[in-house]
């Protein structure tokens, strides 16, 4: 038989260069703790993992932060790489995805709670002013008014309405007859009524 050829009448092959190993071949030896593996590992995976941290987080700096934090975990969680349940490339997209979208979510509940305590702790100061000029007034008008009326309208009326006695003993505390006291009420009522709208 001739030397060029090999075994069952074939030429014999001169040695084909080695093809360079699948991304499935070397995380399953960076799983193992290969750190060449995983130099030869990175160009293939870096790329579209920080491509996908940018489409989820639309932030350039924090999209970094999320890939380099998902190729620290690739490295880290290697061993639990199955290429029986999936290619290498999905399984560091995944990893990817899942730290991208805490990212966003943490982001987001941060913002929810500022916002949150900015709503609960925000007071304009025109706002607080212009409330206590308000009540100031209010309180000036009514006074007024008060003042206005007659000395047995305006008892009458702080008894009632100010103390919380009802018609009998608004008529009780001042000595004076029930009847008189639901007249002087309901014409010390009108007055108020005529004066705080007027004023």
């Amino acid at each position: 038989m001739d030397e060029a050829e090999g075994t069952a009448g074939r030429p014999a092959r001169a040695d084909a260069p080695c093809s360079p190993p699948s991304p499935e071949d070397l995380l399953t030896r960076v799983g193992r703790g290969d750190q060449d593996a995983f130099r030869q590992l990175y160009p293939v995976i870096a790329g579209p993992a920080l491509g996908l941290a940018r489409r989820v987080v639309r932030d350039e700096a924090q999209a970094e932060e999320v890939c380099q934090e998902a190729l620290i975990a690739v490295w880290r969680h290697a061993p639990r790489f199955d290429p029986a349940r999936g290619g290498a490339l999905t399984w560091v997209m995944t990893l990817t995805h899942r730290r991208a979208v805490e990212r966003v979510r943490s982001a987001q509940a941060a913002a929810d709670r500022d916002r949150t305590y900015a709503a609960r702790n925000h007071h304009t100061a025109f706002d607080e002013v212009s409330d206590t000029v308000e009540n100031r007034l209010e309180h000036e008008q009514v006074r007024r008014c008060v003042n206005a009326l007659t000395p047995l309208q305006r008892e009458s009326v702080l008894l009632a309405y100010y103390e919380g006695c009802t018609y009998r003993e608004t008529a009780e505390r001042l000595d004076t007859h029930l009847g008189t006291i639901k007249t002087r009420l309901r014409d010390g009522l009108i007055r108020l009524r005529d004066c705080l709208a007027v004023t």
